[in-house]
């Protein structure tokens, strides 16, 4: 068994792809770098969804972010992060005392006793898993096929193939977002907006990042259209006065827009014309929807993953100004990669990831969509559970949020992984640690997204396309549709 390459993934769908590309042209900004959309056979959305992945960069260390909180396993969680035997903080274990106001209290307890807290610094986040509006999936990481620890640890890849290259930063925020190694072209986010392109007006607003490029948002004919927290990108040259002077911007609008004779030439112009199209109609949009409305009160200052997530909430309330049924947005926060300083540094983290999901959920509740928006986290790896001394390292599986009207909140889904202590360590015939703590995802990326994908609209065999490991998950222990979507 190995990574499925679907049809849309073949050479033929990369030279053509490709043949795309070229004519949008290296002289244009990135975001004018959209292909000529091409119609795809899709599902046909009467009402609006949106997906809205929210990509940790660096790693984060899921063991402080959702924390064993009943006191056995919170001492041996603290034994093993440096804290001792007691349940005060030392070392990178958290204090238990100062878990207890962001304790998730789940609609169905989990078996033998066991609790988790998120951070303290998660307060908001705490409160949306409490009030039903958020859920927690347990150890999700990569996956090819389902495998246990000794598979893992044995040779045999050709029957138990791993993700390549595991633990390695932008392999892994590859894997995750696209289910190969660094240098895909292709995500699963962009593959559902192949399908949900022809539900929607305004084609080229179908996959939107606010952060940047990123290979999540491209498909086969979708690509990612690329916004900042202040609006669209607009082209310096064809607005305002060039060199103060109307007559040199007009002239440069005419020999960018204008119909040409050679068939490149004229390609790159439509490209530019769409590309001026759209930042024209976002821009109009946009301005009934300003930063300072009610709707979008609850976003704080000084934090740019809520700048990111602003920007996607008024676009989700320009939604029929623009003419969208589906949308997949891409915004992101960096800074997990820590080694060191992981206290200090991750209390910062949490505190603008728990408001920056606060506040966009509850811009959705006031604009009437919360159950059409779902909003989900994804990072590189979970990272070890042992400490380096004032960090941790990479790791493989970690715990994620998924937040909306729509999930099946106040939930864990998925495995809670044990903490097994000998000596003070990891104990090394641990089902699911395959070193230093780091975890063995009993959950693959596939059903995650597999299981948003569904509630999206994909169907059937369109699945084979977005997520080509899927196939592999089918079984009572792994399962296809992991249950948190309604």
């Amino acid at each position: 068994m190995h990574f499925i390459q679907p049809e849309k993934h073949t050479r033929r769908a990369f030279l053509r792809r490709a043949g795309q590309l070229a004519f949008t042209g290296a002289a244009l900004p990135t975001a004018l770098n959209l292909a000529a959309m091409a119609d795809a056979a899709a599902f046909d959305a009467t009402d609006y969804k949106a997906l809205v992945c929210v990509f940790l960069n660096g790693g984060n260390d899921y063991a402080n972010t959702v924390i064993n909180y009943d006191n056995t396993s919170y001492d041996q969680y603290s034994a093993i992060r440096g804290g001792g035997a007691g349940r005060t903080a030392g070392g990178i274990a958290l204090a238990q005392a100062d878990l207890t106001p962001t304790l998730l209290n789940p609609t169905v307890a989990l078996p033998g006793g066991k609790q988790y807290a998120l951070h303290p610094a998660m307060t908001g986040l705490a409160g949306l898993f409490n009030s039903g509006a958020a859920a927690v999936q347990l150890n999700v990481g990569p996956l090819v096929v389902p495998i246990t620890r000794q598979q893992y640890q044995g040779s045999n890849r050709t029957l138990y193939p791993i993700p390549p290259k595991l633990f390695s930063h932008n392999d892994q925020q590859s894997v995750w977002q696209s289910s190969q190694p660094e240098g895909a072209t292709t995500g699963w986010g962009g593959h559902i907006g192949d399908l949900a392109m022809s539900s929607n007006t305004s084609r080229v607003l179908t996959c939107i990042s606010v952060t940047g490029n990123t290979v999540f948002l491209s498909g086969d004919s979708a690509l990612s259209y690329q916004v900042s927290t202040g609006g669209a990108v607009r082209i310096n040259a064809l607005n305002g006065n060039v060199y103060n002077s109307a007559a040199v911007r007009g002239a440069m609008t005419q020999l960018a827009l204008q119909t040409r004779g050679h068939v490149l030439e004229n390609e790159y112009n439509l490209v530019t014309a769409r590309a001026v199209g759209a930042e024209s109609a976002i821009t109009a949009a946009l301005a009934s929807y300003p930063a300072n409305a009610a709707a979008f009160s609850a976003f704080p200052t000084g934090n740019n993953l809520a700048d990111q997530l602003k920007l996607v909430a008024r676009l989700i309330a320009a939604r029929n100004d623009l003419g969208n049924r589906r949308q997949v947005f891409f915004v992101s926060i960096g800074g997990f990669d820590l080694h060191d300083n992981l206290i200090a540094g991750q209390a910062t983290l949490m505190g603008r990831l728990s408001a920056a999901l606060t506040a966009f959920h509850a811009s959705t509740v006031a604009l009437g969509v919360a159950n059409q928006v779902t909003a989900f986290t994804a990072s590189d790896f979970g990272r070890t559970l042992t400490s380096n001394g004032d960090g941790s390292d990479h790791g493989w599986g970690s715990h994620h949020f998924m937040v909306g009207g729509a999930v099946r909140g106040k939930a864990f889904y998925g495995k809670a992984p044990p903490v097994s202590v000998t000596n003070s360590n990891v104990d090394a015939n641990d089902q699911w640690h395959v070193g230093q703590g780091r975890l063995l995802p009993s959950t693959s990326v596939d059903q995650y997204a597999g299981t948003m994908a569904t509630w999206f609209g994909v169907q059937g065999a369109e699945m084979n396309g977005i997520l080509p490991n899927l196939t592999n998950f089918n079984s009572v222990d792994y399962p296809t549709n992991l249950g948190f979507m309604s």
